[in-house]
């Protein structure tokens, strides 16, 4: 019975470590974001790893669901999601570490698009797999709100 559970635990155990490395690498940066000039609907920084841990565990479940189904649409999905979790691990350095904003909204453009493919790859494969993604490309794209007025305010 635990067999069937591990795909799970391994995939939220990975989207959370690389959410937690992110973290611990920029978390010298942290109060630069209180500094800086932000938008209104700015969030405080204390909403940021709240909201991402949730998104990284609805991720995991979401990859476990897909790599637990069969199908030969299964590899590509994976490749994306992988691609995902990297572009969104190098998006957290280049906005709090380099403090390179637009370099960072860029990314971001970028992190949406390969998000929106493994959403739609996701759903393909199984719908409840796609809709766990839902909150974390809603997420994302207010990020790209917050990430794009930081840039132009500062």
């Amino acid at each position: 019975m635990f067999k069937k559970f591990v795909p799970y635990i391994f995939s939220v155990a990975l989207a959370l470590g690389i959410g937690g490395i992110s973290a611990f690498l920029t978390k010298d940066s942290m109060p630069i974001y209180s500094a800086i000039n932000r938008p209104p609907l700015s969030p405080p920084g204390e909403l940021f790893p709240i909201v991402w841990s949730v998104l990284f565990v609805l991720m995991g479940i979401s990859a476990g669901i897909v790599w637990c189904s069969n199908g030969r649409k299964l590899d590509s999905a994976l490749l994306f999601y992988g691609a995902q979790l990297v572009f969104n691990f190098c998006w957290t350095l280049i906005f709090f570490n380099f403090r390179e904003y637009f370099a960072a909204f860029i990314w971001l453009l970028i992190l949406l698009v390969l998000i929106g493919i493994t959403m739609i790859k996701f759903f393909r494969i199984k719908k409840i797999a796609g809709w766990l993604l839902l909150p974390y490309f809603a997420w994302v794209c207010f990020a790209g709100y917050l990430n794009f007025m930081i840039w132009r305010l500062n």
